[in-house]
């Protein structure tokens, strides 16, 4: 009884300190979960900056930037020289047929009577302007049936790029659709001789047209190529300019 009472008291305390037959728990195996470590993830990257941010169009000939406001897109397929910007689309004209664009910004180099005041050349250029935005086009047709009135809406003096511009504005009613508006702008460039720079805004009137607004917003965002921080817009303050 004596020898049998040890042997078992021997078995339970060797249950209890773990050194039985099967009690050690195996090494511990990593699971696969299927997911590479964290330290492999690549980290997101994030892309560079367009090459054509901000979204300005550079007339390097004048030596000045143009802002593209929203709905506007540099010019693709347009017979028109200079043009710097076009609403974004093409629409059947509603006379004589041909394709029509909403609004259009021509930038040029005044030859003529460069010597002019702004003032001067800008109210020489209105006429001509909304005759070749909604009379005639190049080739003789009128897209508009004709430009049946105008009014002036709009005049003054204007700092550009830092230099004293002058514009005028006007209103035109066309023979088929709404019209639109023309507006000519001239003020000296910054560059070489400092030849005055022309630019026309068109404009078209009704639902479809950009608004009128963006007139003085891409005026006051004229720019000499390379100087984001020159001020100016309409209503700046420039002296008299003629």
């Amino acid at each position: 009884v004596l020898v049998g009472a040890i042997v078992t008291g021997v078995f339970v305390l060797g249950e209890d300190d773990g050194t039985a037959p099967g009690a050690q728990a195996p090494p511990a195996v990593p699971t696969d979960t299927g997911n590479p470590p964290v330290t492999d993830v690549p980290s997101p990257t994030r892309s560079e900056p367009s090459a054509d941010g901000p979204a300005v169009v550079e007339d390097q000939l004048n030596g000045v930037t143009f802002p593209l406001p929203r709905g506007w897109v540099r010019p693709e397929y347009v017979a028109e020289d200079d043009v710097m910007m076009t609403t974004d689309g093409t629409y059947d004209c509603p006379a004589d047929g041909g394709v029509c664009r909403h609004g259009m910004v021509v930038s040029r180099t005044v030859t003529s009577n460069a010597e002019s005041s702004p003032k001067t050349l800008a109210r020489q250029d209105i006429e001509d302007a909304a005759d070749d935005a909604y009379d005639r086009d190049l080739i003789g047709n009128k897209p508009f049936g004709g430009i049946k009135s105008h009014e002036e809406v709009a005049s003054g003096q204007v700092a550009v790029a830092g230099r004293a511009g002058y514009y005028v504005r006007w209103r035109v009613r066309t023979a088929k659709g709404p019209g639109g508006y023309v507006q000519s702008l001239v003020f000296p460039s910054t560059v070489g001789t400092e030849s005055p720079i022309l630019v026309r805004y068109v404009f078209d009137a009704g639902g479809e047209g950009p608004p009128i607004a963006d007139m003085d917003r891409i005026t006051k965002g004229i720019r000499p190529i390379g100087d984001a921080d020159t001020g100016g817009g309409v209503g700046s303050g420039i002296g008299p300019t003629d």
